[in-house]
């Protein structure tokens, strides 16, 4: 019984050791990739579209209820999320290379 009481931490320690090396955090890989390749927030509607094409999907805008909510629309591009206040660039998000990827929850719709 002793034997058993000792194992079970040890146990317990080589499975959680197991899964943080399985996963990839998207922010470790978002740190190695040039952020050069995302837009600059500011940049307009038509500039971003210039720089990168179209949209792979432009989701509904959401907010604007109030005038103290501006506006948010949302383009996605294979490999990242661009946010625009109104027109302009808010942020640009990476998007998860895979499924086993550990990063933001998918956006509510």
């Amino acid at each position: 019984m002793k034997h058993l009481v000792k194992a079970v931490p040890l146990f317990a320690a080589l499975a959680l050791s197991g899964v943080a090396s399985a996963d990839t955090l998207l922010v470790e890989r978002v740190q190695e990739e040039n952020q050069a390749t995302l837009p600059a927030r500011g940049q307009t509607m038509a500039q971003v579209e210039a720089s990168y094409g179209a949209p792979a999907q432009k989701l509904d805008a959401e907010g604007g209820q109030k005038r103290q909510w501006p506006t948010i629309n949302r383009w996605v591009y294979p490999s990242f999320t661009v946010y625009f206040e109104k027109n302009k660039v808010i942020d640009a998000v990476a998007n998860k290379a895979s499924a086993e990827e550990v990063g933001p929850k998918p956006p509510i719709r």
